[in-house]
């Protein structure tokens, strides 16, 4: 399973700060992400060098296996807020989805 992160311009995206958002995103998918193939992770400062309390947006898709893609987003005031975010909301996303599907089967 392969985990891609993506950053804007206004997101220094050092392997720190990916090391750090791929483990969140592994600890917030919990048992869901040995379902999927690929995550990937994209990282953006909606108001650049304005700031605010929401300021920094992540989108999280999912590739399930046999399922079509998954995605969620989560605005929060930091990086590793705003991914522990979008990780929970997947992984309650995907949760639902892999058990409708597991019912009809």
């Amino acid at each position: 399973m392969e985990i891609k992160i993506n950053t804007d311009r206004n997101i220094h995206g050092d392997q720190r700060l990916k090391e750090a958002v791929r483990a969140l995103v592994e600890q917030g998918l919990g048992h869901v992400l040995s379902r999927l193939t690929r995550v990937e992770v994209h990282l953006q400062d909606v108001n650049a060098q304005k700031g605010g309390s929401d300021d920094i947006r992540c989108m999280i898709e999912a590739r399930p296996e046999g399922m079509a893609p998954q995605a969620t987003t989560h605005n929060d005031a930091d990086v590793e807020a705003a991914a522990r975010g979008a990780a929970r909301k997947l992984r309650n996303l995907l949760e639902t989805e892999f058990g409708k599907s597991d019912r009809r089967r």
